[in-house]
């Protein structure tokens, strides 16, 4: 009996390793660098390599900008549908999920200028 004890706890530590090890690669990414979340910053995912569980820091003044997280066809359109994540604090920390991750700015002509990403995780 003891023994089968033994094995149980080395294959749930195994586990939580494994689980650990897999948190400690995610990596965090400053949009825009030290530009931070603001005009023409459509292309700057472009080269990077992202995947699920990574975090996208978003950094910006929030009585300028917005952070809305929205799918394709908001993307495209610059539009937020109801019940879009919508993050304001200027100072936003947001794990990315396995696809295409889409993000917005919603103040009036923000995304047609630009402040938009579409970030693919593996």
């Amino acid at each position: 009996m003891a023994q089968g004890r033994g094995t149980s706890a080395i294959v749930i530590l195994f586990c939580m390793l494994v689980a650990s090890s897999e948190m400690a690669h995610a990596k965090t990414f400053v949009v825009g660098d030290a530009g931070g979340w603001t005009f023409k910053i459509s292309k700057w995912p472009s080269g990077k390599t992202f995947n699920a569980g990574d975090t996208l820091e978003f950094n910006y003044d929030p009585s300028a900008h917005n952070v809305v997280k929205v799918d394709e066809a908001g993307y495209n359109s610059c539009t937020a549908s109801k019940g879009s994540e919508k993050f304001q604090s200027g100072n936003d920390h947001i794990n990315l999920v396995k696809g295409t991750n889409y993000f917005i700015c919603t103040f009036p002509g923000h995304c047609l200028g630009d402040v938009k990403i579409a970030v693919n995780a593996a």
